[in-house]
């Protein structure tokens, strides 16, 4: 550990929806216990032709892959240029998360594009990314890694819920935090919306007109992600079993798949939380899912009563995952276990991400 207390980091979140790259400028001190602020924040579009890319990229060759690596690293670190440039930030790093293509940890394989030495060059900051490879080679899912963040972030909250492409909670459990993916969540969503010509499903507006798909249902209901315990995450690949049943019956609406998915996903929601003796425990919601208002009104009914669901600000919702990047890119800088074994079921606690920059050295 070193001397330093007090730290400026842009954090950015390119997640499994592909709408766009996140954007946080951060600033952490560390005292008692860390505290944290969001100073400005944004999200910047993809360009339409580098989005159909980033869609695509689990498809193409390596060649194309390696160009595209280079391509949308040299992309976010412009991004990161103009955003410090417009609000005058001085800032020491850049934590990027990436884009995953591939995430396979039974194969020791998790892949993020959006190379570290592009993003550096374009924008002349030390950067730091790949924080997913060292646990997935100690055995681990390299997945989630949000959890080390909500446990010295937000350690208030009993629960905490992301809804982006994949759901996932963490949570403190006999001293240790736990956390696994619950279920998928935008990406299919935005898939079956897009078969409407919607690019997602504004309010959930198209899943609250559908109807319950029963039979449907139950087969998602016994899907085998759903026996493992411990240590799980998801990735793309795993949407070919959803999809094998949401697609099996061909003349199934859009709507009702959407409607059908969105209580599959309350009752998966449900199941994982567990009712605190003497109080009413508080889920921390955030994630792009907070807007399905349909969604929402649904998981309310279905927790309301036996906890306190808290209405997160705007910029926490679209922000705190970038936030908790920005947060793992501190504790690299200090050197300091930013994944943790008991959430991911790696070997060991570990640190993970490369530094691109900064010689390597710890500040």
């Amino acid at each position: 550990m070193n001397g330093h207390s007090s730290y400026k980091i842009i954090g950015l979140m390119s997640g499994t929806s592909g709408d766009g790259l996140d954007i946080a400028y951060c600033e952490f001190e560390k005292h008692e216990n860390w505290k944290y602020s969001i100073v400005e924040s944004e999200t910047v579009p993809f360009p339409k032709k580098l989005a159909k890319k980033l869609v695509k990229a689990h498809t193409v060759n390596g060649l194309k892959l390696t160009l595209l690596d280079v391509e949308f690293g040299n992309w976010m670190g412009e991004q990161v240029k103009h955003f410090v440039t417009k609000h005058s930030l001085s800032v020491q790093a850049v934590a990027s998360h990436g884009h995953t293509v591939f995430h396979q940890p039974k194969k020791r394989l998790s892949l993020q594009i959006g190379n570290g030495w592009a993003i550096h060059e374009a924008c002349g900051i030390p950067v730091i990314n790949d924080f997913r490879m060292l646990d997935v080679q100690l055995g681990g899912q390299g997945a989630p890694l949000v959890p080390i963040g909500d446990r010295y972030l937000f350690w208030k909250y009993d629960y905490c819920i992301n809804l982006g492409g994949i759901a996932n909670i963490s949570m403190e459990f006999d001293q240790k935090r736990i956390a696994f993916d619950i279920c998928p969540f935008n990406l299919l969503l935005n898939h079956f919306a897009e078969t409407c010509g919607k690019s997602y499903d504004k309010d959930g507006k198209l899943a609250k007109k559908g109807k319950l798909l029963n039979k449907v249902l139950k087969q998602l209901d016994k899907l085998p992600f759903y026996q493992i315990k411990g240590a799980k995450s998801l990735g793309r690949e795993d949407l070919k079993d959803y999809l094998k049943i949401l697609e099996g019956n061909g003349d199934h609406k859009a709507e009702n798949i959407l409607h059908t998915l969105v209580v599959h996903y309350v009752q998966q929601i449900n199941m994982t939380l567990t009712p605190i003796p003497g109080k009413k425990p508080s889920i921390l919601i955030t994630g792009g899912g907070t807007y399905n208002t349909f969604f929402m009104e649904k998981l309310h009914e279905a927790l309301s009563e036996n906890f306190e669901i808290i209405s997160a600000g705007e910029t926490l919702i679209n922000f705190k995952e970038a936030l908790i990047f920005a947060f793992l890119g501190v504790l690299r800088l200090r050197g300091e276990n930013n994944c943790l074994s008991s959430v991911t079921g790696a070997s060991i606690d570990n640190c993970g991400g490369n530094i691109f920059g900064l010689n390597s050295r710890v500040l």
